[in-house]
């Protein structure tokens, strides 16, 4: 479903350039319900607004299905928002008409693109729990519904692909957990692709996939052995260091076999430049290069 190899953002302004992104890899398998985590700054936010054709990349390679966002026109562009991709904000008000129901709401996307189909928008507020409240305007529902209107509205095209940027953020844990919900069901049942934009680190329990995003790089993968499993344990605390048996690390490995290490972990070992690298035959350790006399830290 997403292919990003070398992928490349910059922002320009007239006495500043900002790298926003800066040679980033990704696969995204059909059909996935995954989780890319960072911090502020990391670029997540700008990988995502790339991913839904709201930003254009500088270089390197970007495809979503048969689109190749680097190559494509404004008229193909404006056919890839509406029909490929769904997108989910914090913000509810860049989601929601206030002056509309629920489900005039849900509606709407659908007459932009002339096929309104009433039936389909009632379902959708079924899906998400809102079957007694789609009539409702919106300053009658609170701040949990307007985001389950706001994810009802992102599938009313039937998009192939749903982005979510940080869509529990503004929610109460309960919420939280009740939009995760009907995340895993759209994801199981229709077999929608969803990826979320987060930096909490607890949702990383309720997917299958996380990808860290370590300036503007995608750097550690961690992926659910179980997916029974929904304790996120010692994910919450580190993104990279003493996980439990929930989640396996990887470490990005990109075309030419380079191997992407955060930054944090070169620290720890005291590795600038260079490292001392060795292979047992099963296993391949990197430590800090060996002094005279001594041994590196592995």
């Amino acid at each position: 479903m997403i292919h990003c190899e070398g992928l490349v953002k910059i922002y320009k302004t007239d006495d500043l350039e900002v790298v926003a992104l800066q040679g980033l890899n990704l696969t995204v398998e059909d059909g996935e319900l995954m989780a890319i985590i960072g911090n502020s700054g990391s670029g997540k936010s700008t990988l995502l607004n790339t991913l839904g054709g709201l930003d254009r990349p500088s270089a390197g390679q970007v495809k979503v299905g048969p689109w190749d966002l680097l190559k494509i026109t404004e008229e193909e562009l404006v056919q890839y928002k509406r029909d490929t991709v769904g997108f989910i904000w914090q913000n509810n008000a860049r989601n929601l008409l206030p002056y509309l129901s629920a489900l005039e709401n849900v509606e709407m996307p659908m007459m932009l693109s002339g096929k309104t189909d009433r039936a389909y928008a009632k379902q959708l507020l079924e899906w998400v729990g809102l079957k007694e409240r789609m009539h409702n305007k919106l300053h009658q529902l609170s701040g949990g519904e307007q985001q389950r209107v706001a994810i009802a509205i992102s599938l009313s095209n039937r998009p192939k692909l749903l982005l979510a940027d940080e869509p529990t953020g503004s929610v109460d844990t309960t919420t939280s957990d009740m939009i995760m919900g009907i995340f895993r069901k759209l994801n199981r049942e229709i077999g929608i692709t969803i990826v979320i934009v987060t930096h909490d680190m607890t949702l990383a329990s309720k997917v299958d996939r996380v990808v860290a995003i370590r300036d503007g790089l995608t750097s550690t993968e961690f992926i659910k052995r179980n997916p029974n499993i929904t304790d996120g344990g010692d994910l919450i605390q580190s993104a990279g260091r003493n996980l439990n048996s929930v989640h396996e690390a990887y470490v990005v490995v990109d075309r030419v076999g380079r191997l992407q290490v955060p930054k944090e972990y070169l620290t720890a070992l005291g590795i600038k430049d260079k490292a001392s690298m060795e292979f047992d035959g099963e296993r391949i350790v990197i430590s800090s290069p060996k002094s005279l006399g001594g041994s590196g830290n592995e």
